[in-house]
């Protein structure tokens, strides 16, 4: 995995105006800084700034001779603070109802402005770092050369917002939060059709294997993921 680094953010003012110090961690993959156009990449709920090499989450997109080709580009990725990829409890975040979407875009800004960055190639973003990658677009709309949104609106609709609200009870109220929201959320990732498609009415040992399939989701998100840090991603989906 390439290095993890580091910009210390002093002073930072939320759109509620209370301010607060953070830490914006990031890597660098492909070519070094300033030697060729730089794509950035906005993760998504779950995501990382580890988008390609061992544990990439993004490596059929991004890598030698992909469609992001790392022999030709500069690719970047920020973590969103507080999604504990870092590994360190005191870079969590716990007021994560004070935060939005457009803050987030803004910790970024400074971050680019930070590593001297005045053009971008292409910004891609996908579910929540697509709404990232709206604010961003929208706030600085002579840095980006192309602009790249998938699976994600410019606005929260009211579907959404019903779903991050039962996600935020799930995650506050259940004895098994993590699990409980993660099999939740599972269910509107796809359609009923698409869930019909695929398990039907099937059965593994006692249980159906739509039941297994959710489950195994549940632990393996609890297994890799903090309970602040769904909070947070969750929150700022709407």
């Amino acid at each position: 995995m390439r290095k993890l680094q580091h910009i210390s953010i002093h002073n930072f003012r939320l759109s509620n105006d209370q301010t607060m110090s953070l830490n914006l961690t990031y890597q660098v993959f492909g070519q070094a800084l300033h030697t060729a156009p730089i794509v950035l990449i906005n993760h998504a709920l779950t995501g990382n700034s580890n988008v390609t090499g061992i544990n990439g989450w993004w490596n059929d997109v991004v890598g030698d001779q992909n469609i992001i080709d790392t022999q030709k580009y500069t690719v970047l990725c920020f973590n969103i603070p507080g999604n504990g990829f870092d590994n360190k409890e005191e870079n969590l975040i716990n007021n994560y109802k004070d935060f939005t979407a457009n803050d987030v875009a803004k910790i970024f800004e400074i971050g680019l402005y930070t590593l001297n960055i005045g053009t971008i190639h292409t910004v891609i973003g996908a579910s929540l770092g697509g709404g990232i990658t709206w604010h961003l677009a929208v706030n600085n709309p002579n840095l980006f050369e192309n602009v790249v949104v998938v699976a994600s609106h410019w606005k929260a609709d009211g579907w959404l917002i019903a779903n991050t609200f039962i996600q935020d009870n799930i995650l506050n109220n259940s004895k098994r939060p993590m699990e409980d929201a993660r099999m939740h959320a599972m269910t509107f990732y796809r359609t009923a059709t698409s869930l019909n498609q695929k398990f039907e009415s099937q059965k593994e040992a006692h249980f159906y294997a739509v039941e297994n399939w959710l489950q195994y989701h549940g632990n393996a998100l609890k297994n890799r993921f903090q309970l602040s840090s769904y909070k947070l991603m969750n929150h700022l989906l709407k």
